[in-house]
């Protein structure tokens, strides 16, 4: 089905969600006087702390309805959600926001190796867009070889923060078959913040005395990226196709870049530039080569159910 072009409503709601995505990295890395994992914790109990209140009030039979196996789903999500951000939060501290923010963005990559091993086959371009993604993350990883180990750790926890992220997406989708998005991620966001409260207590972790910046840039965090960000782009996808979406998500990685830039004064290094443009070329040949091959594949559908009629 043709959708029509983007109302000025969702054009401002894309706007602001881009925006407030691509804050996250240079928050992270502002707030350096928190240990990363603490971070972590605040933002998606502080979520939780919004959302559950919500989800409690409005949504009572649907949690009373829940399935065994849809709680599952969700503990499951919770659980590579909390490996997502114990990677990727703590890589920002370790390279720059935009080699962090770029690799990170390889995510609809693994989601689609997640798919082959599920038994899906993958188009020719998805192929191409993998490969095309990954020799750009060996080129930028590989850059960070000359600055320092540090750099590379954190290029390496970055694509672990990808693959964690694409399983919490897959796990996501089955979770999401009958519950609402404020219940899932209700549940999702809990679990998250159970595990990460627990890393932090056995590793000793400050929970608090932060300075009041700190806490100030947790907030942004979880206004922002968490809440605000995410629940635009739930609001534009009632208007916008889920693939101009995906695509649009990408430019999170240079506004990062660019909001580190002037703010923290975080320049890029050039000799990593050619290779994350090649990443990022390489996840828009994924998402949009997987979109194309969607709609044959429902016009086809489509086409057969209609000769099949009498």
């Amino acid at each position: 089905m043709h959708r029509p072009s983007i109302d000025p409503v969702a054009s401002l709601a894309l706007t602001v969600a881009v925006l407030a995505v691509a804050t996250s990295g240079p928050l992270i890395a502002f707030a350096a006087a928190a240990p990363a994992l603490a971070i972590a914790f605040w933002r998606n109990a502080l979520a939780v702390g919004v959302l559950g209140t919500f989800s409690l009030v409005a949504r009572r039979r649907e949690l009373a309805a829940m399935r065994r196996r849809e709680g599952l789903f969700c503990v499951l999500a919770g659980v590579a959600l909390a490996g997502h951000f114990a990677t990727w939060m703590p890589s920002v501290r370790l390279t720059t926001v935009a080699a962090s923010t770029a690799l990170v963005a390889t995510q609809p990559v693994w989601q689609g190796l997640i798919a082959v091993a599920q038994g899906r086959r993958l188009r020719l371009v998805t192929w191409v867009g993998i490969g095309v993604a990954v020799l750009g993350a060996v080129l930028a990883t590989g850059a960070d070889f000359g600055v320092s180990a540090r750099a590379v750790a954190g290029d390496l926890l970055a694509l672990a923060g990808a693959v964690m992220g694409a399983a919490y997406t897959a796990l996501g989708e089955r979770a999401r078959v009958t519950l609402s998005t404020t219940t899932y991620a209700s549940i999702c966001y809990g679990v998250c913040a159970v595990i990460l409260l627990g890393v932090c207590l056995v590793a000793g972790f400050d929970l608090g005395g932060y300075p009041a910046t700190t806490w100030l840039a947790i907030l942004g965090l979880v206004a922002g990226a968490q809440l605000l960000g995410h629940t635009l782009f739930n609001y534009a996808l009632r208007r916008v196709a889920a693939t101009t979406i995906s695509v649009l998500i990408l430019l999170e990685v240079p506004g990062a870049a660019l909001i580190a830039w002037v703010w923290l004064g975080q320049a890029p290094r050039i000799a990593t530039l050619p290779g994350l443009a090649l990443l990022l070329a390489g996840v828009a040949i994924v998402v949009l080569g997987g979109a194309r091959a969607g709609r044959r594949e429902r016009a086809r559908a489509l086409a057969e159910t209609a000769g099949a009629l009498p």
